[in-house]
Parts: structure tokens; sequence; C-alpha cells
């Protein structure tokens, strides 16, 4: 997909897929793992969830690349199968989906900061975004979603990273505070406009907190940019168990009723985070349409 094709398509309403790693934790998936290996090790589990979203309304998934980045993969010692693990995910993501919904390569933070915060360098960061890139695009993803990013620096550069290697539109969310500020410094609204400039084809927030308490940030987003705002939010703040667990309770019904706020407060690339499932997104494109 070109970013002029982008651009026609996100003019009306373009609704997201949800969740992923909150619907694999309740089918099974230990804590620690690395996803994209026990997501290999179980297609079936990930091609339902991706054709129930495709069924519900979404007409995006996400391919289960989130940390299929070499720094990333490093961690699991698995660095030099960075090409072949995000070829397999996204086939798997074409099986589910069976042309039903465009496919967005996902890419996200490293999990470590960069300079001065930090002891990763921008051209460390840019190295490892530009090959996990370089194969999505050769891979055939409609577009780029960089989400779950935690600072400007480090968006910025896998931003660059998309645009040295490819012509694929990049989506950039970031995740943060209630009131908008950037776990790094900073804030989500400042962020966005120099995503914009830098050649952004959507930005906005996922993750983070529930859409409840994003109106007044969606809002200024709205305000600062002249592209898509994205938003993608969990089903509300968890309540975290004994053991640890994330319990996300908002309904489906709930969750729609403020997304459609967010909606009307200038978002138009929408769909859920932590805590969504299927039903979520299927009452969010009642709710929308």
């Amino acid at each position: 997909m070109t970013k002029q094709e982008f651009q026609q398509l996100s003019q009306t309403l373009l609704l997201l897929d949800g969740a992923t790693g909150s619907n694999l934790m309740a089918a099974g998936m230990p804590k620690g793992v690395c996803t994209e290996t026990w997501i290999l090790e179980h297609p079936d589990i990930f091609r339902n969830l991706q054709k129930e979203y495709a069924q519900a309304g979404s007409q995006v998934v996400y391919a289960p690349t989130f940390g299929a980045n070499p720094i990333s993969l490093a961690q699991h010692h698995l660095e030099d199968q960075t090409e072949e693990l995000n070829r397999r995910l996204v086939q798997l993501s074409r099986d589910a989906v069976q042309g039903k919904a465009y496919i967005a390569g996902d890419i996200t933070t490293t999990g470590k900061l960069m300079e001065p915060l930090g002891e990763m360098s921008y051209e460390e960061a840019f190295d490892s975004y530009c090959r996990q890139i370089q194969v999505l695009s050769e891979c055939g993803v409609d577009f780029l979603a960089a989400e779950t990013m935690i600072s400007l620096d480090e968006t910025l550069a896998a931003l660059d990273a998309a645009q040295s290697v490819c012509q694929l539109p990049v989506l950039c969310s970031l995740t943060v505070e209630a009131d908008g500020s950037l776990f790094t410094g900073g804030n989500v609204i400042d962020a966005c406009a120099a995503l914009e400039a830098a050649g952004a084809s959507a930005v906005g927030i996922n993750c983070s907190v529930g859409p409840d308490q994003l109106v007044s940030v969606v809002k200024n987003i709205r305000e600062s940019v002249s592209i898509p705002v994205v938003a993608k939010p969990n089903a509300g703040m968890p309540e975290i168990t004994d053991k640890g667990e994330a319990l996300y309770k908002m309904t489906p019904e709930e969750f729609a009723g403020h997304m459609k706020v967010l909606v009307e407060q200038g978002a138009s690339i929408v769909g859920g985070c932590c805590g969504t499932t299927p039903e979520h997104i299927r009452c969010l494109s009642r709710i929308l349409n």
C-alpha cells in the first residue's frame, strides 16, 4: 500500500483489531516466554483469534511481529532468526484473515533506553529496525505500525528506518500516562507533531490507560496534527491479583461507548489493546456503524 492509498483509506473510520498478548495469556501462554516462538508453536490459537477479529469487523489486523526485532530477540538468543520469524508470523496473519483484512507489520520498542537515558545509540536502534522492517516489507504487509513506543527518539529511529528501506505508510502510537506525558519525558502532543513532520502517516496512542481517561489527550493530538489520529487503548485500568495477573473489567459495551467519545474528539483509526477481545471490537464496530 502506498502512502497515497493509505491516505484515501483513512479518510473514513478505520477499525483495527484488539489485544493479542492478553488473549494469548488467557489461552495458556506463560509469562516470560518469547511470544513470537510461542505463537509459532501454537498457531491455531493465534489464527483463530485473528479470524475472530476479522469476523468482528476489524479492517486491519496486526501481524504478531511485535517483539521480532533483533535487539529484543537477542534476549532469547534468537536474533539470527529475525528474518525467518517475521516471515512465518506474517504468513500466520495472512492465513488467518484470508484477504478479509489488511495486515500491518507490527514493530515496537526494543526494550532498551536510548542515549542519554540509556546506552542504546540511535544507530543501534536504526539498524535493528531496518533489519526487521526490510523483511516485513518483503513479506508484503500493507503498512507498518510502530506501537507501544515509550520515547520520541526511538520512535523517530523506527520511522527513519522504515523510510530508508521501503515506501510503506507508518502508523506511530505511543503509550502514555492519562495526562499525555511520556514515560521517558515530554508529552505525546509534541511527539505526535514531531512524528508528522518526520513523515508518519498517522499518529496517536495505544495501550496506556482506558479510553475513558484519554478524551483530552485525543482532542489535543487532533488539534496538533493534520494526519489521522490513532486510539487503541486498554479495556480500562487493570486490577492486579495476588498472583500478579492483570484483570481488565471494562465490558465490551462500556469500551465501545467510551471509544465513540474518542472518535467524536477526532480519533479516526481505532481499536483495542490489553484486555480487549473480539467481542470488544464487535461492539465497537456496531456503535460506530
